[in-house]
């Protein structure tokens, strides 16, 4: 009997957590060297694939990270990152790869996709609906270990090492991930604010998660349904 009520207690733990997320955004007004959110995912290991999607909002022209993938061996396992406007830099295990000359935008909002696939190495960037060339990057890399996801910050260690210069400033929404590279009709669609097929992963319509300092859940103005 105590152990069913454990159990129990674990389940309705995990529901109270796991909360649909659709017309909300993460705000971060201010720049800081603490506030962030932690999203809680597993995945089955070694982790050989993956894909990111996820909305943003910012006046911000200085450096930024948008998303933060550590796990125990390697801070930056998978980190999207943002070094000024009309510049993105993907990281896959400390090797890095700069992007540039995708319609990115300023106060105004972004959608933005990132494929990585460990056999071939092959990565693609999509930014509002436009996509980079194929770029080779950590060919035969894997990641090994729990992973700590963070949106807000940078990690420059396992689940902290933030510095404030590389935090960011605005808003985030719609948040995905897979443990696959998802075809480019998956990614239009998301995209586009249509129906895809949702993170298996991460899911904004059912996220764990947890915020640390000033982090609010606000209404979201991306979709103009919302308004309804």
């Amino acid at each position: 009997m105590e152990q069913q009520l454990f159990l129990l207690a674990l389940l309705c733990a995990c529901r109270a957590a796991c909360r649909d997320l659709s017309e909300k955004v993460f705000t971060f007004p201010v720049d800081s060297s603490t506030s962030n959110v932690k999203l809680n995912a597993s995945a089955q290991q070694p982790i050989t694939a993956l894909t990111v999607c996820m909305r943003f909002f910012s006046s911000e022209t200085r450096a930024q990270a948008l998303f933060s993938l550590a796990v125990p061996s390697e801070s930056n396992a998978f980190l999207l990152y943002k070094p000024s406007v009309g510049m993105y830099r993907l990281h896959v295990k400390g090797t890095t790869l700069n992007i540039d000359r995708l319609p990115d935008n300023l106060d105004e909002w972004n959608s933005v996709c990132w494929t990585w696939e460990s056999t071939s190495g092959l990565t693609t960037l999509w930014v509002n609906g436009k996509r980079s060339a194929r770029k080779i990057l950590e060919r035969r890399g894997t990641l090994t270990g729990a992973p700590n996801i963070i949106l807000g910050q940078d990690q420059d260690q396992y689940g902290g090492g933030f510095d404030r210069s590389q935090s960011f400033v605005g808003d985030i929404t719609d948040v995905h991930l897979w443990d696959s590279v998802i075809s480019p009709c998956q990614i239009r669609f998301y995209m586009e604010g249509d129906v895809f097929s949702l993170g298996n992963l991460l899911n904004w319509k059912n996220l764990q998660y947890s915020t640390t300092g000033s982090v609010y859940v606000e209404k979201s103005d991306f979709d103009k349904l919302s308004c309804y």
